[in-house]
């Protein structure tokens, strides 16, 4: 067992172990991901975000993220903000480019401390997504043992996601997530948020993480919801997305990119025994 420096972010209270490998080769188990975000045997998190050099130098870095299962994720949103403004802070820059399994993703720092991030462009392709068969990807039926049957808006946001506009408790949540998450139809399992109209311009949302589990907050889920609603009508393109623990705010611009923003956390220092 070998000691490593290690970091710790969070946004809006879904929380991150960063690894920088940049100098120093790590080479991490999935057993022992799985142990680092053990949250009965050390700081835990929801995601680990791996740091590498972009051997193409376009990029500040290239980036991987694991969910606490120890499954690599091609997209996480909050991670995403959170290691853009940690590239950002050590080169005392206000702009950053990191390279994810997604594609290349742009930042910039819009506060102190918040940042804003272009997702790229939602994909709707029932293969994409993906779905296990051609079907109607903005009404898939779900029949679970709480609710009966339930109609979800799927899509792509670099990963997959199911929306529900229906509210629901976080122990019900508990309880049907992972249902849900595992459903026949998403071969690649899916991420399960259920989401809240307040009004045109604010949703509240609940999401089960694939991979993760019930977390307080997740940036692609708030993109996917506002994407979701505004295609169904029941917003605009400029949306707050409320968690439990603060808010998001997503545009679908006008070149259909997601433009998601909000606050991080400070970068603290940690070790990790591994």
């Amino acid at each position: 067992m070998i000691e490593i420096q290690a970091y710790k972010m969070d946004g809006l209270g879904n929380d991150f172990i960063i690894i920088d490998r940049r100098k120093d080769k790590i080479d991490l188990s999935k057993q022992q991901i799985i142990n680092i975000a053990d949250r009965k045997k050390g700081p835990g998190c929801d995601q680990i975000i791996i740091i590498d050099k972009d051997k193409e130098k376009k990029t500040n870095a290239k980036i991987t993220f694991y969910n606490s299962d120890g499954g690599e994720t091609g997209a996480c949103g909050n991670g995403s903000r959170c290691i853009s403004y940690f590239l950002m802070s050590e080169k005392k820059l206000n702009k950053s480019k990191i390279n994810t399994e997604s594609g290349i993703l742009k930042a910039k720092l819009t506060g102190k401390t918040e940042v804003s991030v272009d997702m790229g462009i939602p994909n709707f392709d029932w293969k994409k997504i993906p779905l296990m068969k051609k079907m109607n990807h903005a009404n898939v039926k779900i029949k679970t043992k709480h609710f009966g049957i339930l109609h979800g808006y799927t899509l792509s946001v670099g990963n997959p996601h199911i929306i529900f506009f229906k509210d629901i408790t976080f122990e019900l949540l508990k309880k049907i997530g992972p249902q849900i998450e595992h459903h026949e139809f998403f071969p690649e399992r899916c991420n399960v948020t259920f989401a809240d109209v307040i009004n045109k311009k604010n949703i509240a949302v609940k999401v089960w993480e694939r991979g993760a589990g019930l977390t307080l907050a997740c940036g692609t889920a708030a993109c996917a919801t506002a994407v979701a609603a505004s295609k169904l009508g029941l917003t605009g393109k400029k949306v707050n997305i409320h968690f439990k623990n603060g808010t998001l705010h997503i545009e679908w611009a006008k070149d259909k990119h997601i433009i998601m923003t909000g606050s991080v956390s400070n970068i603290k220092n940690i070790s990790l025994k591994i």
